[in-house]
């Protein structure tokens, strides 16, 4: 099945990695890089990202780190919207991280490319919202929600449960008129999962692809990464970078990175052995 990702204005050739930079705007962000609603720090950054390889640019404006709470829609819209128009034509697709069908609305009326969803649409109106658009959309596996996912989260089989989610979710939004072409899925690393299950899903992750449909990981700066290496968020890229090579060579497509140069790298050398 082809490789190709419909998203937005774009059409991405997803059989080899794509890097997605991250842009947080939010107040709050478990990797210490909110930039607390600076607009003009969100644009410069996400040019830098652009410049230093990034494929896909995501900017959020609500923090989804455990113990997170929402924020008003209003608030996510006032932030978004100038770093849409001011990137608009940066030549990269153009991702917003949001949960809320009224944002949906707002940034793909803006020209978003990609909606990065980490509640897999399943609130009431966000199918309809990315139907009744051409943009992408990743849909993610989380247990519970921000506020209390890291509280006890249990699984019998975490890599057959997030499976099934996800199978289920691809299902719901090609019903509602998302072709496959626009659907990547994400296993969620750190959404509602302890250290053993990050370890095991990220072990087993080709037993999450399915053909046509980029996976996406994202477990740059995370906590995963603390808990083995004992190191802060801002001294963990060297563990995130050899996670998402790991995740790469078991058939992920889409790296959701904050240090975008670096991943490149070491990309170029996996991809370098592998072409050989």
């Amino acid at each position: 099945m082809s490789q190709n990702f419909h998203c937005g204005r774009f059409v991405l050739n997803a059989e080899r990695p794509l890097i997605m930079g991250v842009i947080n705007l939010s107040d709050d962000s478990f990797s210490g890089d909110g930039l607390h609603g600076d607009v003009a720090a969100a644009i410069e950054q996400g040019r830098r990202l652009r410049h230093e390889g990034a494929h896909i640019l995501d900017v959020g404006a609500e923090s989804s780190r455990p113990g997170a709470h929402p924020v008003p829609a209003a608030q996510e819209i006032d932030r978004l919207l100038p770093f849409l128009e001011a990137l608009r034509n940066c030549g990269a697709p153009l991702s917003v991280d949001t949960v809320k069908p009224e944002v949906m609305h707002a940034v793909l009326s803006a020209g978003a490319d990609m909606i990065n969803d980490i509640n897999a649409l399943r609130a009431p109106g966000a199918l309809e919202a990315v139907a009744a658009s051409k943009a992408a959309v990743c849909l993610m596996h989380m247990q519970g929600d921000p506020a209390s996912m890291q509280h006890d989260p249990q699984y019998s089989d975490v890599v057959a449960e997030v499976a099934e989610f996800l199978g289920e979710r691809v299902a719901a939004a090609e019903a509602a008129g998302i072709p496959l072409n626009r659907i990547s899925v994400d296993p969620g690393f750190g959404f509602g999962k302890s250290l053993e299950h990050n370890i095991e899903l990220l072990r087993r992750l080709d037993e999450l692809l399915v053909p046509g449909l980029p996976l996406m990981v994202g477990m740059s700066r995370k906590s995963m990464l603390g808990l083995i290496t004992g190191r802060p968020a801002t001294e963990r890229v060297p563990a995130g970078i050899a996670a998402h090579m790991l995740a790469v060579l078991r058939g992920a497509r889409i790296l959701r990175v904050h240090d975008v140069a670096a991943t490149r790298d070491a990309l170029a050398v996996v991809q370098a052995v592998e072409d050989y």
